[in-house]
Protein backbone atom coordinates (compact mmCIF):
# COMPACT_ATOMS: atom_id res chain seq x y z
CA UNK A 1 0.00 0.00 0.00
CA UNK A 2 2.42 2.31 0.96
CA UNK A 3 4.55 1.91 -2.14
CA UNK A 4 1.63 1.93 -4.50
CA UNK A 5 0.95 5.86 -2.64
CA UNK A 6 4.16 6.86 -3.39
CA UNK A 7 3.29 5.68 -6.89
CA UNK A 8 0.06 7.31 -7.61
CA UNK A 9 2.06 10.40 -6.41
CA UNK A 10 4.32 10.84 -9.29
CA UNK A 11 1.95 13.21 -11.14
CA UNK A 12 2.18 15.51 -7.98
CA UNK A 13 5.70 15.60 -7.49
CA UNK A 14 6.58 15.87 -11.13
CA UNK A 15 4.45 18.60 -12.38
CA UNK A 16 6.80 21.18 -12.55
CA UNK A 17 9.38 18.76 -14.42
CA UNK A 18 8.84 19.77 -18.30
CA UNK A 19 10.56 16.25 -19.44
CA UNK A 20 8.83 14.35 -16.91
CA UNK A 21 5.13 15.56 -16.29
CA UNK A 22 3.53 14.57 -18.73
CA UNK A 23 5.20 10.94 -18.55
CA UNK A 24 4.35 11.28 -14.65
CA UNK A 25 0.33 11.66 -15.20
CA UNK A 26 -0.19 8.99 -17.46
CA UNK A 27 1.75 6.98 -15.56
CA UNK A 28 0.30 8.01 -11.89
CA UNK A 29 -3.08 7.66 -13.47
CA UNK A 30 -2.40 3.77 -14.36
CA UNK A 31 -1.22 2.38 -11.13
CA UNK A 32 -3.66 0.23 -8.42
CA UNK A 33 -3.41 -1.13 -5.48
CA UNK A 34 -4.21 -5.03 -6.52
CA UNK A 35 -6.85 -4.99 -3.95
CA UNK A 36 -8.49 -1.71 -5.71
CA UNK A 37 -7.89 -3.15 -9.14
CA UNK A 38 -9.59 -6.64 -7.96
CA UNK A 39 -12.45 -4.65 -6.35
CA UNK A 40 -12.97 -2.84 -9.18
CA UNK A 41 -13.10 -5.70 -11.80
CA UNK A 42 -14.34 -8.14 -9.44
CA UNK A 43 -13.62 -11.93 -8.80
CA UNK A 44 -13.51 -14.58 -12.03
CA UNK A 45 -14.18 -17.50 -9.84
CA UNK A 46 -16.03 -17.87 -6.92
CA UNK A 47 -13.44 -18.63 -4.02
CA UNK A 48 -14.57 -21.80 -1.35
CA UNK A 49 -15.56 -21.42 2.19
CA UNK A 50 -13.68 -20.22 4.92
CA UNK A 51 -15.35 -20.81 8.00
CA UNK A 52 -13.52 -18.38 9.50
CA UNK A 53 -14.13 -14.98 11.66
CA UNK A 54 -11.89 -12.23 10.59
CA UNK A 55 -11.69 -8.50 11.51
CA UNK A 56 -9.67 -6.16 8.97
CA UNK A 57 -7.37 -3.43 9.76
CA UNK A 58 -7.15 -0.63 6.88
CA UNK A 59 -3.62 0.03 6.07
CA UNK A 60 -2.94 4.28 6.25
CA UNK A 61 -1.48 4.20 2.76
CA UNK A 62 -4.14 2.02 1.65
CA UNK A 63 -7.15 4.07 3.46
CA UNK A 64 -5.95 7.27 3.57
CA UNK A 65 -3.59 7.73 0.92
CA UNK A 66 -5.24 5.51 -1.71
CA UNK A 67 -8.85 6.00 -0.56
CA UNK A 68 -9.21 2.32 -1.08
CA UNK A 69 -11.39 1.32 1.53
CA UNK A 70 -14.50 -0.47 -0.10
CA UNK A 71 -13.01 -2.77 -2.08
CA UNK A 72 -11.01 -4.73 0.92
CA UNK A 73 -14.34 -5.59 2.38
CA UNK A 74 -16.07 -6.09 -0.89
CA UNK A 75 -13.66 -9.19 -1.77
CA UNK A 76 -13.75 -10.49 1.96
CA UNK A 77 -17.63 -10.36 1.31
CA UNK A 78 -17.35 -12.61 -1.37
CA UNK A 79 -15.86 -15.45 0.82
CA UNK A 80 -18.60 -18.08 1.74
CA UNK A 81 -19.04 -18.46 4.92
CA UNK A 82 -16.52 -16.01 6.12
CA UNK A 83 -17.46 -13.80 8.98
CA UNK A 84 -16.21 -10.17 8.63
CA UNK A 85 -16.13 -8.27 12.10
CA UNK A 86 -15.65 -4.52 11.82
CA UNK A 87 -12.39 -3.48 14.09
CA UNK A 88 -13.68 -0.12 15.83
CA UNK A 89 -11.05 2.87 14.27
CA UNK A 90 -9.77 -0.03 11.77
CA UNK A 91 -8.23 3.18 9.79
CA UNK A 92 -6.47 3.70 13.16
CA UNK A 93 -2.28 3.79 12.25
CA UNK A 94 -1.04 0.54 13.58
CA UNK A 95 2.07 2.56 14.55
CA UNK A 96 4.42 1.21 12.00
CA UNK A 97 4.20 3.93 9.29
CA UNK A 98 7.24 3.12 7.69
CA UNK A 99 10.07 3.86 9.69
CA UNK A 100 7.49 5.87 12.12
CA UNK A 101 8.06 3.22 15.08
CA UNK A 102 12.01 3.25 14.94
CA UNK A 103 11.67 6.94 15.26
CA UNK A 104 8.99 7.53 17.61
CA UNK A 105 8.63 3.73 19.30
CA UNK A 106 6.75 5.24 22.46
CA UNK A 107 3.81 7.01 20.13
CA UNK A 108 4.24 3.67 17.96
CA UNK A 109 3.84 1.42 20.99
CA UNK A 110 0.62 3.02 22.04
CA UNK A 111 -0.35 3.37 18.35
CA UNK A 112 -0.06 -0.52 18.19
CA UNK A 113 -1.38 -1.34 21.60
CA UNK A 114 -4.90 0.80 20.55
CA UNK A 115 -5.04 -0.94 17.57
CA UNK A 116 -4.30 -4.59 19.41
CA UNK A 117 -7.46 -3.92 22.05
CA UNK A 118 -9.66 -2.64 18.86
CA UNK A 119 -8.13 -5.44 17.02
CA UNK A 120 -8.65 -7.94 19.87
CA UNK A 121 -12.40 -7.19 21.27
CA UNK A 122 -13.62 -7.76 18.31
CA UNK A 123 -13.26 -11.86 18.67
CA UNK A 124 -11.78 -12.87 15.06
CA UNK A 125 -9.58 -15.85 15.17
CA UNK A 126 -7.54 -13.56 11.66
CA UNK A 127 -6.34 -10.15 10.90
CA UNK A 128 -6.70 -9.10 7.92
CA UNK A 129 -4.40 -6.19 6.61
CA UNK A 130 -2.93 -5.51 2.83
CA UNK A 131 0.05 -3.70 3.87
CA UNK A 132 3.27 -6.05 5.16
CA UNK A 133 4.75 -3.12 7.55
CA UNK A 134 1.26 -2.87 9.13
CA UNK A 135 1.21 -7.09 8.90
CA UNK A 136 4.68 -7.41 10.67
CA UNK A 137 3.63 -4.33 13.55
CA UNK A 138 0.59 -6.13 14.31
CA UNK A 139 2.14 -9.55 14.57
CA UNK A 140 5.14 -8.38 16.54
CA UNK A 141 2.84 -6.85 18.95
CA UNK A 142 0.60 -10.31 19.01
CA UNK A 143 3.48 -12.07 20.06
CA UNK A 144 4.58 -9.66 22.44
CA UNK A 145 1.44 -10.87 24.22
CA UNK A 146 1.54 -14.47 23.98
CA UNK A 147 -1.33 -14.38 21.20
CA UNK A 148 -0.16 -16.45 18.20
CA UNK A 149 -3.73 -15.70 16.20
CA UNK A 150 -2.39 -15.29 12.52
CA UNK A 151 -1.97 -12.01 10.47
CA UNK A 152 -2.97 -12.45 6.80
CA UNK A 153 -2.73 -10.53 3.92
CA UNK A 154 -6.12 -9.79 2.06
CA UNK A 155 -4.68 -11.53 -1.04
CA UNK A 156 -3.13 -14.76 0.93
CA UNK A 157 -6.95 -15.02 2.37
CA UNK A 158 -8.00 -15.06 -1.43
CA UNK A 159 -5.46 -17.73 -1.80
CA UNK A 160 -6.53 -19.83 0.89
CA UNK A 161 -10.51 -19.43 -0.12
CA UNK A 162 -9.40 -20.64 -3.89
CA UNK A 163 -7.72 -23.86 -2.34
CA UNK A 164 -10.41 -24.30 -0.19
CA UNK A 165 -12.55 -24.27 -3.05
CA UNK A 166 -10.90 -27.30 -4.72
CA UNK A 167 -12.04 -29.24 -1.50
CA UNK A 168 -15.35 -28.43 -1.12
CA UNK A 169 -14.71 -27.74 2.53
CA UNK A 170 -13.80 -24.71 4.50
CA UNK A 171 -10.18 -24.38 5.29
CA UNK A 172 -8.94 -24.32 8.74
CA UNK A 173 -7.11 -21.39 10.30
CA UNK A 174 -3.62 -22.61 11.08
CA UNK A 175 -1.41 -20.76 13.16
CA UNK A 176 1.98 -19.82 12.22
Amino acid sequence: AGCGAALKEYDHLLKDDPDYAERAATFSSRVKDVIEFLGDVGLTAAPGPLKWRVTYQDPCHLAHAQRVTRQPRMLLNEIPELTLIEMPESSLCCGSAGIYNLQQPEMSQALLDRKLNNALSTGAEVIVSANPGCMLQISSGLRARGDRRPVMHLIELLDRAYAASSTEQGASVVAD
